[in-house]
């Protein structure tokens, strides 16, 4: 329907800000960030649970270069995002479970 206007029920202000000040209230992952910009001898220990949610994942993975060199195990950006809802959905439960263990990492000698 075109000019129905908002739903009833929908308020305008539904989206607004939650906090009191009127400013969204940072993310957990933020928050890390600026700790870890605050403090650079801050060591973290357990920040697995602050990414094992599908919204922060999807973010990561569009974060990520494209046309970057293929993993040690040899995963594309593109065969990844294949079946970006399921590879995500299982890595979150695995992440949730404590399953998860990253793969070693090439690094570049200098």
């Amino acid at each position: 329907m075109e000019g129905s206007g908002l739903a009833k029920g929908n308020l305008p202000q539904q989206n607004a800000s939650r906090t009191p000040s009127g400013k969204d209230a940072p993310s957990a992952l933020e928050r890390v960030r600026q700790a870890a910009g605050k403090d650079k001898k801050l060591r973290f220990t357990a920040l697995l649970h602050h990414i094992d949610n599908l919204e922060t994942l999807r973010m990561a993975y569009f974060r990520l270069k494209k046309e970057a060199a293929p993993g040690l195990d040899g995963e594309t950006w593109r065969h990844y995002g294949e079946e970006l809802e399921r590879n995500l959905q299982d890595l979150s439960e695995r992440l949730k479970r404590g399953a998860y263990r990253a793969k070693p990492v090439r690094t570049r000698m200098r």
